[in-house]
């Protein structure tokens, strides 16, 4: 595939992840096909572009994304893996914070049709040593 697609899949990732932190839709339908499946780190999953944007628009009235950075992009074919840090503080005052990585598949219209996203701890320790930090993890 053309370096060209590429930069044009990492434009769009990149859109979707500053659609979040600005909390708008700048076009999600030019991001996703229609019939595209979006599952989350633990277990929510969207089965069409319809309820992608249901889910948007109705998780950002409850939270706000403070961090979606971006720390590389690997292409293969139709595929494309993100690794990212994320926070975000709901509006109850609870804190998400972890690392991620997305799994995303593209069709010929170069549209998102599959995304599945992997969270990791970003709380790191040796489980060798004495000293074992303790902590509640809502889906680890």
């Amino acid at each position: 595939m053309s370096e060209k697609i590429y930069i044009e899949r990492e434009s769009k990732v990149r859109l979707w992840f500053e659609m979040w932190l600005q909390k708008e839709n700048k076009g999600i339908e030019n991001i996703f096909s229609e019939s595209v499946i979006y599952i989350e780190s633990w277990g929510p999953q969207y089965n069409n572009l319809s309820e992608i944007t249901y889910w948007f628009n109705e998780w950002n009235q409850r939270g706000t994304v403070k961090k979606w950075d971006i720390l590389e992009f690997t292409h293969n074919k139709d595929k494309t893996f993100v690794e990212w840090k994320f926070f975000c503080e709901m509006n109850n005052g609870e804190i998400q914070k972890f690392d991620g990585v997305s799994i995303i598949k593209w069709n010929e219209l170069n549209k998102i049709i599959y995304l599945k996203e992997f969270g990791c701890n970003d709380d790191t320790y040796n489980p060798y040593k004495e000293e074992r930090k303790i902590k509640k993890y809502n889906w680890f």
